[in-house]
């Protein structure tokens, strides 16, 4: 219908130049004639779709209590998704997340390894001297950065093995909040390397 409400108005809007150019005035009234047209085309498609639309809702709202029988299963199932996002709705920290509860036994339950513990764990923040912070903020060598992690890392960090990096310069990473990581040491051997 919209489509020929379209046709309508460029059927008009072409009659309406001819009257112009012409200075014939039968033009414009079959013009301004095709625009009320597609004005009460669009009226009536609009009462249609509105009426539609308040079925459909009565529709959903006469559904609703057959499905409220059903609900306490799938209700159970939303508590335990649900309680497995924080309540403020801050995620944190991945590493933060536990591990949900199959309560089968089998290689899920079993402790992790240690290396895994050390490598899953984020490293802690680099104690920088004043001097190293001073020649650090000016500087526009790269580090990388880990999204959800408040680290920067120098690019052979052995604690970014298998993690997906994003490069970005040391002074900006400082200016967006980021830290040094304790574990490569950026700021130190950045401010070495630049003495």
């Amino acid at each position: 219908m919209l489509y020929i409400v379209l046709l309508l108005v460029l059927a008009a809007l072409g009659l309406l130049v001819t009257a112009l150019v012409t200075g014939t005035s039968l033009w414009a009234w079959v013009s301004i004639g095709l625009s009320v047209l597609a004005g009460l085309l669009l009226l009536v498609d609009w009462l249609r779709r509105r009426k539609q639309s308040d079925a459909d809702a009565e529709a959903d709202a006469d559904a609703e209590p057959a499905e409220e029988k059903d609900e306490d299963a799938p209700a159970e199932e939303d508590a335990e998704q649900t309680a497995l996002l924080p309540a403020t709705g801050e995620l944190g920290d991945p590493a933060d997340v536990p591990e949900p509860e199959t309560g089968k036994p089998g290689p899920e339950s079993e402790p992790k390894s240690e290396a895994k513990a050390v490598r899953d764990t984020p490293p802690g923040v680099e104690e920088t001297a004043p001097e190293d912070l001073e020649v650090v903020k000016e500087l526009e060598d790269e580090v990388v950065v880990v999204d959800e992690y408040p680290r920067y890392h120098l690019v052979d960090c052995g604690w970014l093995s298998g993690r997906d990096t994003i490069p970005i310069g040391v002074g900006e990473a400082r200016q967006l909040g980021f830290t040094p990581c304790a574990r490569c040491g950026p700021d130190a051997v950045l401010a070495a390397a630049h003495r």
